[in-house]
C-alpha cells in the first residue's frame, strides 16, 4: 500500500488565491496608505474631505531693481457737491449777492421837492404845488374793500432842512377812529414807512434798526380832534411822537391831512439827491362801534416786514 500526502483545506485555499491573482492586472505604482497627521482632531480624521475650489495662481513677483516711480493720478479728483440733505445738516456760509447794492429801490419812485417856504400845516393841500402821487394798491383786506369810494388816496411830499412834509387826500365813505397809541391802525389812519439806509441793507428782507414805521391819526371820534402820531418801529424807539406837527380837515368824500415830521425823528441829515425806501398807506375801518383794521391801500404793493418791496423817495432841490 503506497502512502499519499493528504491535501488540507488550507493548502487548497492558498493555491486558489495564487491562481486568481495571476489573472488580475497589477498596478505599477500602488497607492500608499497615508496615516492621518498627528495634530488633527478625531472629528477631522473621520469627516469626509472638503473639496477646495482652485484659485488663480498669483503671478510671479519680480524683485524691483530700483525705487518705484511716484504714483500720479490719471485725472483730477471730482469735487463733491453736497446734496440738499447734506446742505441742511451742514449749512454753508451765506455769501453776499454779487449784485452791487443800489441806493434806490426799484418800486414806485416819488420826488420830494425842496420847499424854500414851509407849507402851512392846516389840513387842506390847496397851497401845495408839488406832484400828486396815487395810493391805489390794496395791500390788506381786499375782500373787505368795495372800491375807490370805500378807500383810496393820493399824497404830495416835500422837504427842507428841518422836516419831511406830507399832504394826504383820503377818499373814505365812513370815518371811524376810536383808538390811540399803538392801536391807531385799528381805525382810520395813515401809515408811513421810511428806510433810511437803503444801500446798507439793500438785500435784507426783514426790518432793521434803520427802518421806520410811523402812524398818524386824523382824529379820535372826529376828524381834527385829538390827533396823534406814534412810532411803531424800530421797537427800541416805539412810542408817541410829540414833535410831529399835524392838522386835518373833513371833506365831503373823506378827509385831508398834513404833517411835518422832523428829520431828527428819523435820525437823518437830509441832502439833495438822497434816496429812501418809502411807502404811504391808509388804514380803513367802516365800523364805528368796532376797533378793527378792515383794509389798507398803499402807494406801492409793499409788504410791511420786507423793505425790499417798498418804493423809493428822492430829495430834490
Amino acid at each position: 500500500m503506497s502512502h499519499r500526502k493528504l491535501i488540507t483545506p488550507a493548502v487548497l485555499l492558498f493555491s486558489l488565491v495564487i491562481l486568481v491573482g495571476c489573472n488580475l492586472p497589477i498596478s505599477q505604482t500602488p497607492t500608499p496608505f497615508v496615516f492621518p497627521t498627528p495634530n488633527l482632531t478625531m472629528t477631522a480624521i473621520f469627516n469626509p474631505p472638503v473639496v477646495i475650489p482652485p484659485t488663480v495662481t498669483p503671478p510671479a513677483v519680480q524683485a524691483a531693481t530700483s525705487a518705484p516711480p511716484p504714483s500720479t493720478p490719471t485725472r483730477a479728483p471730482t469735487a463733491i457737491v453736497p446734496t440738499a440733505t447734506q446742505a441742511s445738516i451742514f449749512p454753508t456760509a451765506t455769501t453776499a449777492p454779487t449784485t452791487v447794492p443800489s441806493t434806490m429801490r426799484t418800486g414806485v419812485s416819488a420826488t420830494a421837492a425842496f420847499l424854500s417856504t414851509a407849507p402851512t400845516i392846516d389840513g387842506p393841500w390847496d397851497d401845495w404845488k408839488t406832484t400828486q402821487y396815487p395810493m391805489k394798491s390794496v395791500v390788506f383786506g381786499k375782500p373787505s374793500w368795495t372800491g375807490a369810494a370805500d378807500l383810496e388816496g393820493a399824497y404830495r411830499v416835500g422837504w427842507d432842512n428841518t422836516n419831511l412834509y406830507l399832504a394826504i387826500k383820503v377818499t373814505d365813505d365812513v370815518f371811524a377812529q376810536n383808538q390811540t397809541g399803538a392801536n391807531l391802525f385799528k381805525g382810520d389812519s395813515i401809515d408811513i414807512l421810511v428806510d433810511t439806509n437803503v444801500s446798507g441793507d439793500f438785500f435784507t428782507q426783514s426790518l432793521s434798526a434803520d427802518d421806520y414805521q410811523i402812524g398818524i391819526s386824523a382824529g379820535k371820534g372826529e376828524v381834527g380832534k385829538n390827533m396823534e402820531a406814534t412810532l411803531w418801529f424800530p421797537q427800541s424807539k416805539a412810542g408817541g411822537l410829540s414833535g410831529v406837527k399835524m392838522a386835518a380837515a373833513s371833506m365831503k368824500d373823506g378827509y385831508r391831512i398834513e404833517a411835518a415830521i422832523p428829520w431828527s425823528v428819523l435820525g437823518v441829515t437830509p441832502a439833495n439827491g438822497q434816496h429812501f425806501g418809502f411807502a404811504v398807506s391808509i388804514s380803513d375801518n367802516d365800523k364805528t362801534n368796532e376797533n378793527v383794521q378792515e383794509s389798507m391801500v398803499s402807494s406801492v404793493g409793499r409788504v410791511l416786514t420786507d423793505p425790499t418791496t417798498w418804493g423809493d423817495l428822492v430829495l430834490k432841490n
